[in-house]
């Protein structure tokens, strides 16, 4: 839940502004010390009258003791009575049940007391006492009395929402989300509260309501990248991609120039099409026969070192910035891709130790890898298109030209891959050719790093862009030609 409370803090911080206003205005209007002494005479009195049967049996008694006590929220008379605004709550209630006419309906004092019960004095009464138990860390009565305040002024966000933030802090997810769920009816505008409320829902495994919780929000604030990562980031968590996908051509075809949904459609292909290549490298390590399975298996370990290091690198970022959701999403799907390497470490481990695959699961994957192949291409291309209808109405768009850079990147090294597989009579055969599509791909990479370098400069970037220099650098000291191609 610790990431909630971060994304509730900037609320917190206004909470205290509040606080301190209401202290301020208390300040300019500070009592002295006999008007301290005054109003411990008046409440002494008021208690001591409510205990006697006739002066308790009249309305106007308690009428005197609900404004009395109401006052007790101010921060210099809160001594008297840390729960004044209460008593007056209450107080007024028994005004409104002892006052009536003569057929039965309100009398006048009542009427005064049902229109106090739904004041905005009231309302910041019952608020000030609040504040102060919140501040005193008083979590549970801040709860109880933010929530009574709410039944004061049903449709104000103030309450619900600092009654959510009191919620968290005493990890009570359940009242914390039913606050932000009337924050948000009562018309709520900060976007980053809809994250939050999604983020409860999320980890409570209430996937729709989360979806929900992010529509409502990108909604109000369609240009909010973390909204729209993060409902990419449920989707891709709940293996909804076909839903993710849908969703986001319908918001494409209503905002066709929306750069942020083109690129964002971008990234579901990306992934899907990382899921499709795990999928593939699988079937077609099943299905090889006769192989050097000890060879697979050390590039298989030299591939999870590599990614390893990735993961560790991008976990010291998300904690050294915890607010960048995109470094959160890399790290989402490289620590996919660790999991996915590390089953295929495992399970070239146990092909090692036997011999012969089975010849009916061979001819079975043979299918599989005819289904998925074609598919995995279409996702691929789908990916570099959407991330080009991106530049092509943003060429500075910074998410498109490193993520074609990335796309670029992979398709390289996963072709890399397969020239190292070469034995030698193959690699002589038309190892350079290959070296040469190779390298090709790699330099196709280059410009969308550089654009993107020149946009932002990014430690991700950065590293990835010296990588490929020096990539390039080791082609063109062999001599190869790069050979580009679609």
């Amino acid at each position: 839940m610790k990431p909630i409370f971060l994304a509730m803090l900037g609320c917190t911080l206004t909470f205290g502004a509040y606080a301190q206003n209401q202290q301020a205005q208390g300040t300019t209007n500070a009592v002295d010390a006999a008007m301290l002494e005054s109003k411990q005479k008046d409440k002494e009195k008021s208690d001591k009258a409510i205990t006697d049967p006739k002066a308790s049996a009249k309305a106007s008694t308690w009428m005197d003791r609900a404004k009395l006590y109401q006052e007790f929220s101010a921060p210099q008379l809160m001594k008297l009575d840390s729960n004044g605004a209460l008593v007056a709550y209450e107080a007024y209630n028994k005004v409104v049940e002892l006052d009536k006419d003569k057929k039965g309906g309100p009398g006048r004092l009542a009427k005064e007391a049902q229109d106090a019960l739904k004041s905005r004095e009231l309302y910041n009464a019952i608020m000030q006492q609040g504040v102060a138990k919140f501040q005193a860390k008083n979590y549970p009565e801040a709860i109880k009395v933010m929530t009574l305040a709410s039944t004061v002024l049903p449709q104000d966000t103030l309450a619900p929402l600092y009654t959510a933030i009191g919620a968290q802090q005493i990890q009570d997810n359940a009242t914390a989300k039913t606050q932000l769920e009337k924050y948000i009816a009562n018309g709520g505008k900060d976007a980053s509260i809809y994250g939050s409320l999604a983020m409860l829902y999320r980890n409570d495994k209430e996937i729709d309501k989360a979806l929900t919780a992010l529509d409502k929000g990108i909604a109000l604030a369609p240009g909010n990248k973390d909204l729209s990562n993060e409902r990419i980031n449920i989707m891709l968590a709940s293996n909804r991609m076909d839903e993710a996908i849908a969703g986001m051509k319908q918001m494409i075809e209503k905002d066709p120039n929306n750069v942020q949904n083109l690129v964002n459609l971008g990234i579901l292909y990306d992934n899907s099409a990382a899921k499709l290549e795990t999928e593939v490298r699988k079937l077609e390590g099943e299905s090889r026969k006769g192989g050097d399975i000890k060879t697979k298996l050390a590039a298989q370990k030299d591939a999870l070192d590599a990614i390893n290091g990735e993961v560790a690198r991008l976990s010291a970022k998300v904690k050294k910035e915890p607010r960048n959701a995109e470094a959160k999403r890399q790290l989402a799907d490289v620590t996919k891709r660790q999991a996915d390497t590390k089953a295929m470490v495992a399970q070239l481990d146990a092909q090692a130790k036997e011999e012969a695959a089975n010849s009916a699961s061979t001819a079975g994957n043979a299918g599989k890898l005819a289904e998925i192949k074609p598919k995995l291409e279409e996702q691929r291309k789908m990916a570099k298109d959407y991330y080009m209808k991106a530049l092509a109405v943003d060429p500075n768009n910074y998410d498109a030209n490193f993520s074609l850079g990335v796309v670029y990147f992979n398709e390289a090294v996963l072709m890399k891959q397969d020239v190292d597989k070469m034995d030698m009579a193959e690699y002589n055969k038309r190892g350079k050719e290959a070296d040469g599509l190779v390298c090709g791909k790699f330099k196709q990479a280059l410009p969308y790093f550089t654009k993107a370098k020149s946009i932002k400069d990014e430690a991700d970037l950065n590293e990835n862009l010296t990588n490929l220099q020096n990539i390039l650098k080791q082609y063109e000291d062999r001599k190869i030609v790069c050979v580009e191609s679609k």
